[in-house]
């Protein structure tokens, strides 16, 4: 029978009705068509000892333009396998399979296999108890696909008989088993330092190796990986090479990898030409920028820090400060000098314990599979949210961190040294609040930077919102020359609340890229609850309220907070989900005379309905798992804009609006017509429903 792996896109099955058929009995197969793969059953040993093992290799012989399939078969195809009838105490390992070709087979489908000859390895352990003089036989059968215009499987039963002896004795084709043996790949333990890691939808393997590889080619050992039929990018490194190889979908989850690297020019003097590798998908690694961009990079940091001090939680106590280490001085330059360093060495030590804080968390999120963070949907939409909510807090919505810069006046107070410091630190608590506009940015860019240039930026931040300290504490007398505070700075604040807003629709349309509409729907709308909570935060929360509305506003938002988080949150859909095709009616003919079971979905974006039907039905691991066990062909008819060759097909139905779905089974000459609003038993009732097939 046919593997349930055995899944061939709907151009080649055309190519393999002739299986399906006999498959089904319909045709004699190995009757009717000739195979075109001679197969037989060779040892190296003439002789062999007990305790002593050799290798045995079925070796396939095929028709020019005829070709058989490897252990991943790629896009389309069937494995060759075998199963044997050994004397007793004999033990027969797994396959052993050559290094395999790239084979096309045109529409996008790309197979793995092999062409004019093959041999496939197994190596056999006689028993404990095998006595000298005797004739023991082999018996192996061995089934393969083999495949040109049309397919046809194959079985042929082989024995081989050897003799047993003391010691093992090489045969006649000993030295045809050595140069064949080239073609197996390498072991793993021969490999070179190999390194696999993600960014987004690309496997990157970077090799470490001086030797020449100018078409390196990677073949998974697992199916349903990466994209088979798509080229595979190869560039020189320092030290060795890096290979791009396009994943099968943006959410397939790949946390180890194993296969064959290949290479036309050998891994060693011998030749070999294939090597075997299994490796952990490591966290992306983290560029080092270059010089001019890191430079760019703390300038930023430094000029953010510095405007800090226009924000309206910490202008105002600029001078303050400074009138207060006058005082606290006694007139007394050096003493006000010392009070200025002494605070900027708390400002500095905040922002230090902050850039601590944010490393340990992203060494945490990468434990937890986030790596390449800009890539994750999860910190795409915590990070819009973020955004979204600076903004909102810069547009006076809601205010936070006011009673910080009260703590900071009074211990500023103080008389003595341990005062400023103190002092400083608070500062910098107060000024983050109203520090949207250039922290987040500054969060970000840490993210990705390594672990000195991540604090070297923090640092220059805290330089920055320092710097006027220190300027006034060496010249108190400039702070004459300070405008005065005033509604200036409320407009300052709102104005600046606008790129972020800007920001937080570039991470939305970044994650449009990363999630299903449905999922995208819900991030949407969870803004507007978002909103609602901080403006309820905002409105009820703050001292001018009662105690126990206090209280209430304050769990009430953080509900609503913790609500529309939860209900947003962009989850890793199942790397064996629901793939749509692009409708159309010539593509349901099609497969309808292939035999598949096809679903067409009438849809549209500004359906609500459908929507529902999506996020209730084709989120369900039940139906996806129906859908791959019944290799159900899943077709799109998108109407969100006018589309003639939609609306007459609706019309047809004599309907004028969506959702509409339609389930073609086969055996049925009119398709199902489903109800309008979907549950998954509804889909599976039909599914499921016996008739024809």
């Amino acid at each position: 029978m046919i593997s349930p792996r055995f899944k061939i896109p709907h151009p080649f099955l055309r190519r393999c009705l002739p299986l399906a058929l006999g498959l089904c009995g319909v045709l004699p197969l190995r009757a009717a068509l000739p195979h075109h793969a001679r197969v037989d059953l060779i040892c190296e040993k003439t002789i062999i000892a007990a305790r002593e093992p050799f290798d045995v290799a079925i070796r396939l012989q095929i028709d020019p333009h005829w070709h058989t399939y490897w252990k991943n078969p790629g896009d389309a195809g069937l494995a060759t396998t075998v199963k044997w009838l050994l004397p007793y105490g004999f033990r027969a390992e797994e396959i052993r399979w050559p290094v395999p070709r790239r084979l096309s087979a045109g529409d996008g489908v790309l197979n793995f296999g092999y062409e004019n000859e093959v041999w496939h390895w197994v190596r056999i352990t006689p028993g404990v108890d095998l006595a000298p003089g005797r004739t023991v036989s082999l018996q192996a059968s061995v089934d393969w696909l083999e495949c040109g215009d049309v397919c046809v499987p194959a079985r042929a039963d082989l024995v081989l008989d050897l003799k047993t002896g003391n010691q093992a004795q090489p045969g006649p084709l000993a030295g045809r088993f050595e140069q064949a043996r080239k073609e197996l790949p390498l072991p793993s333990s021969e490999a070179p330092p190999v390194k696999a890691y993600r960014q987004g939808s690309v496997l990157i393997l970077q090799v470490t190796s001086k030797r020449e590889l100018s078409d390196l080619t990677f073949f998974p050992y697992e199916e349903q990986v990466i994209q088979n039929a798509s080229p595979q990018k190869l560039e020189k490194i320092p030290g060795g090479w890096r290979l791009a190889v396009p994943l099968l979908a943006p959410d397939v989850k790949v946390e180890k990898i194993s296969g064959v690297l290949a290479t036309s020019t050998g891994w060693n003097e011998a030749g070999r030409t294939g090597v075997e590798m299994a490796v952990a998908v490591e966290p992306a690694p983290v560029e080092t920028p270059d010089k001019a961009g890191l430079a760019l990079t703390l300038l930023l940091g430094f000029v953010g820090g510095l405007i800090l001090n226009l924000m309206p939680c910490v202008f105002p106590v600029l001078a303050v400060k400074i009138l207060g280490f006058v005082g606290q001085a006694g007139e007394d330059r050096r003493r006000v000098a010392a009070h200025g360093w002494v605070f900027a060495s708390g400002v500095l030590l905040s922002f230090w314990l902050l850039g601590g804080l944010l490393l340990v968390l992203r060494a945490g999120g990468q434990e937890l599979g986030w790596g390449f963070q800009l890539q994750s949907p999860a910190f795409v939409y915590v990070l819009a949210a973020l955004f979204f909510l600076f903004g909102l807090n810069l547009s006076g919505v809601f205010e936070v961190g006011l009673s910080a810069i009260g703590i900071g006046s009074e211990l500023a107070s103080r008389s003595n040294l341990t005062g400023s410091f103190f002092s400083g630190m608070l500062a910098a608590v107060a000024a983050t609040p109203c520090a949207a506009p250039f922290l987040a940015p500054a969060l970000g860019a840490a993210l990705v930077l390594p672990t000195l240039p991540a604090m070297l930026l923090f640092t220059c931040m805290a330089l920055g919102l320092a710097l006027p300290y220190l300027l006034l504490s060496f010249q108190p007398g400039w702070v004459r020359i300070l405008p005065r505070p005033g509604a200036w700075m409320a407009t300052f604040k709102q104005v600046m609340a606008f790129p972020l807003f800007a920001t937080t629709a570039y991470l939305i349309w970044v994650l449009d890229g990363q999630v299903d509409e449905s999922r995208l729907l819900r991030v949407l709308f969870s803004f507007p609850v978002l909103a609602a909570a901080v403006w309820i935060y905002g409105r009820w929360a703050g001292l001018q309220s009662g105690v126990v509305l206090r209280r209430l506003a304050l769990l009430l938002s953080l509900l609503m907070l913790t609500a529309a988080l939860g209900w947003a949150w962009p989850r890793v859909a199942s790397a064996e989900g629901v793939v749509w095709q692009k409708w159309s009616p010539e593509l349901v003919e099609k497969l309808r005379g292939e035999g598949r079971t096809v679903y067409v979905d009438f849809t549209a974006r500004w359906c609500a309905t459908c929507q529902t039907n999506k996020a209730a039905v084709f989120s369900s691991e039940q139906i996806r798992r129906e859908f791959r066990e019944k290799n159900v062909v899943t077709l799109r008819a998108d109407w969100t804009n006018r589309d003639p060759q939609i609306t007459a097909e609706l019309a047809r139905w004599q309907r004028s609006a969506v959702p509409f779905d339609l389930l073609y089974l086969p055996g049925r000459q009119e398709p199902v017509v489903l109800p309008e609003i979907l549950t998954p038993g509804a889909v599976l009732q039909v599914l499921q429903r016996p008739g024809p097939r």
